[in-house]
């Protein structure tokens, strides 16, 4: 049985928004993971750790993994309060 986890992507540190992070992505687990003793890369024979799906919702991506018949983990995203403060904030003393 294939093996997936189900996640939103975190921003990247070169990143000011957060527009990439409405999308949950269902990414196969690699079966076999070695290093390749010439280079020092990991490398795999399993071709299914290419495969990024795409989905606007979490159900979504859930109902796929089922109706194809693959296990999955779904990692819930860290929820992050934005504060909105003005500039004189930064000079004001609390």
């Amino acid at each position: 049985m294939k093996k997936a986890r189900i996640y939103i992507p975190s921003k990247t540190a070169m990143q000011s928004g957060r527009a990439k992070q409405k999308k949950w992505v269902l990414e196969f687990l690699t079966k076999d993971p070695k290093i390749n003793p010439l280079m020092g890369w990991e490398s795999s024979t399993d071709t299914m750790e290419e495969v990024i799906l795409k989905f606007s919702t979490k159900e979504k991506a859930i109902e796929y993994a089922k109706a194809n018949n693959i296990s999955y983990k779904v990692i819930e995203p860290k929820t992050k309060e934005f504060v909105i403060k003005s500039y004189a904030d930064n000079f004001l003393k609390n």
